[in-house]
């Protein structure tokens, strides 16, 4: 049984500690909810760009962990980001990639390949420190900690299920601009 994305950020939001996280489509709304205050820039809009923006912060903030919330049918789209991430190497840079086959937020269209797609294998083929797959969740509450604190970049293949809601069907957040200065406005209280 996959696991269910809103019970792996729970997850993820008990044990970040300080972490920038950059949820992206499905995961979005329930890290809204679940993560309301924390820091944490949503990649709505546009599709495949958590993974380069996640580098981005990882660059600029190398004494913080960056957690990517990715989905596959939005790493398909940017596939060549794996090899830019790999290539630039950040040790804080956590890649979870939420595998459930489909573009969920579009209307759950299978994505090519569906689930045979091995983003682990092209994680380690660009270059990743390390990669590997998560598929049951007592596993992942294990690993949790490692995914959080080993040496970067490190790309975990979460087998979930759909999410309860979609950026589509659940309406509400920040405009990207407003969450960019608001995720200032905290770093700068962080120090």
């Amino acid at each position: 049984m996959a696991m269910k994305p809103e019970d792996v950020l729970r997850a993820i939001a008990a044990a970040r500690g300080d972490a920038i996280c950059v949820p992206t489509m499905t995961t979005s709304p329930a890290w809204r909810t679940i993560a309301p205050d924390d820091l944490s820039v949503g990649c709505v809009g546009f599709m495949g760009g958590a993974s380069s923006l996640g580098l981005g912060l990882a660059l600029a903030m190398p004494k913080r962990r960056v957690v990517v919330f990715d989905g596959d049918g939005s790493l398909l789209m940017q596939l060549g980001s794996l090899a830019t991430i790999a290539g630039a190497r950040p040790r804080n840079l956590t890649h979870l990639l939420f595998k459930n086959g489909v573009y969920h937020t579009s209307g759950a269209q299978e994505i090519p390949g569906g689930l045979s797609v091995d983003f682990v294998e092209m994680a380690k083929g660009a270059g990743y420190r390390k990669a590997y797959a998560v598929t049951d969740f007592d596993d992942f509450k294990r690993r949790l900690p490692s995914m959080l604190s080993d040496e970067g970049p490190l790309l975990v293949e979460l087998h979930t299920g759909l999410a309860d809601k979609t950026p589509m069907t659940d309406r509400g957040g920040l405009s990207f601009n407003q969450q960019i200065e608001n995720l200032r406005k905290k770093l700068d209280k962080a120090g």
